[in-house]
């Protein structure tokens, strides 16, 4: 309720253009959503909002995204390209064993990076080695594997893949 209130008090002079800071930071889903609803209503409305988020399933709902790392841009383009111009072929891996999962998949060269995503690998590979190639390395460490997919990449795994690429290493 405060945070639609500060909006609602900033739109009493309806402004041309809104500096939102974490906008539904502690909001709970139901209000989240509202205020997302309102956001949009203001864009159409020809309202200029530039916000600051850490949630990227948020991001993913703007025209533009920055994506920054200890205030350097790393890159900037509308959601969908951004989601595009990761090399390779991402798979969703699911194990008994995902931690262990993440580690075998590392040393495995066609691998660029695998992190955990809750009880999941998403895992990048350089062109597309199939799931029959991931699984037979995964089985080969002893790792029972439920479930491989290709899936499109969020902007999570573009910021993700960036940042890793950045430091030379794979994090998660």
């Amino acid at each position: 309720m405060k945070q639609k209130l500060s909006l609602s008090c900033c739109l009493v002079h309806r402004p041309d253009i809104l500096l939102l800071d974490e906008p539904t930071f502690g909001v709970d889903p139901i209000s989240r959503r509202e205020l997302w609803m309102i956001l949009h209503e203001m864009v159409n409305e020809g309202i200029t909002i530039v916000l600051t988020t850490s949630y990227l399933d948020e991001a993913e709902r703007c025209d533009r995204v920055a994506l920054l790392d200890e205030g350097r841009t790393l890159a900037l383009d509308d959601p969908a390209s951004l989601q595009r111009s990761l090399d390779g072929t991402l798979w969703v891996i699911r194990t008994d064993r995902p931690r262990d999962a993440r580690d075998a998949l590392r040393a495995h060269p066609p691998v660029g990076t695998a992190m955990l995503f809750g009880d999941v690998v998403h895992a990048l590979t350089a062109g597309d080695p199939g799931p029959e190639s991931l699984s037979a390395l995964l089985e080969a460490h002893e790792i029972e594997v439920r479930d491989i997919a290709r899936t499109e990449p969020s902007l999570e795994d573009v910021f993700i893949q960036l940042v890793a690429g950045k430091e030379g290493t794979a994090h998660g």
